[in-house]
């Protein structure tokens, strides 16, 4: 699989980014910002840019509206050759633009309205023609959409997996209390999921890196990756489980789009065949380069970055 085909299933919108941003905007009403920023951002976008600036071959499969966001979002689709065929379109709902603060230490606090395109994006926005000639399908990211439930995510899953799709898939916080056993026959169906400490903790209810990752691994999931931030990334199957570690002497200005780009960074390696250990390094290598700049894939990143700042873990 030396060069695969990639279907990135989700969120496509728009971010309105101001940082730093504190608290003190609700006491003086005005506040001044280093940087106020739009870029495209959603989950299912920002793994696809970060894949296509690496190369590869994407298809971008979500949900706009007839605005001028979308058109947006799909010009910079095209500026990245991203496969956009299969994005519905309508004009019963906005494109969903979130506002995004940035505060002091690169912590980012978003505001999403429930009315636009990333919580109203149903199973039957998805055409099945969106999965052939695909090699790895990554679904970013649970939880996001509230139509995606256990039920309809086993179904999905269970098609992709008869068409010989590698499956993944990202996660966000739970919204409505999941637990594991909710989700897991869903979850049984996946090859590589990335959720971080909090999302993982959260659905397991359980503190400990390696009860976490053992507990989702119950489930049926082949590899179990669990995004550390600073700390790196936290690796376990059945056979082994191992830390590696994050990129030394990175400064974090903000931390939007960070967990995307690990995800996407993953992937692309996987898809190049890495090893298992390769895939976090390249990962963390490529969300390190994430963080150091204002918003979600920032001004975009080459292979070539990537690759050395490898070498510095």
């Amino acid at each position: 699989m030396s060069h695969p085909k990639y279907i990135i299933i989700g969120a496509a919108l728009l971010d309105i980014l101001a940082r730093p941003v504190s608290r003190e905007v609700f006491r003086t009403g005005s506040l001044p910002a280093e940087n106020i920023r739009m870029t495209t951002g959603g989950d299912a976008m920002n793994e696809a840019a970060v894949l296509a600036s690496l190369g590869a071959d994407v298809r971008l499969v979500s949900k706009l509206g007839l605005d001028p966001a979308a058109e947006v979002i799909l010009s910079r689709c095209r500026e990245l050759g991203i496969d956009t065929e299969y994005i519905v379109r309508t004009g019963q709902m906005p494109t969903s633009i979130n506002l995004v603060l940035v505060d002091e230490k690169g912590e980012r606090h978003f505001i999403t309205s429930p009315e636009g395109t990333l919580r109203r994006y149903y199973p039957e926005d998805i055409s099945r023609e969106a999965l052939e000639k695909g090699d790895i399908l990554c679904f970013a990211s649970i939880f996001v959409a509230p139509a995606f439930t256990n039920r309809v995510l086993k179904e999905f899953f269970a098609e992709a997996r008869g068409r010989g799709l590698l499956l993944c898939a990202d996660m966000t916080k739970r919204k409505n209390g999941e637990t594991i056993e909710d989700m897991r026959e869903s979850l049984s169906y996946l090859d590589y999921v990335f959720p971080n400490y909090a999302e993982a903790s959260l659905l397991t209810g359980l503190t400990d890196w390696e009860d976490i990752a053992s507990a989702i691994l119950d489930c049926g999931v082949r590899h179990v990756i669990l995004k550390a931030g600073a700390r790196g990334c936290f690796i376990k199957t059945a056979e082994t489980s191992f830390w590696v570690p994050a990129c030394r002497g990175v400064q974090c200005v903000d931390t939007t789009g960070a967990g995307d780009t690990f995800a996407a960074c993953f992937l692309y390696a996987l898809g190049r065949g890495y090893s298992l250990e390769e895939c976090g390094k390249f990962a963390n290598a490529g969300a390190s380069l994430c963080v150091e700049q204002v918003g979600a894939l920032g001004k975009g990143m080459s292979l070539e970055q990537i690759l050395q700042r490898m070498d510095r873990i």
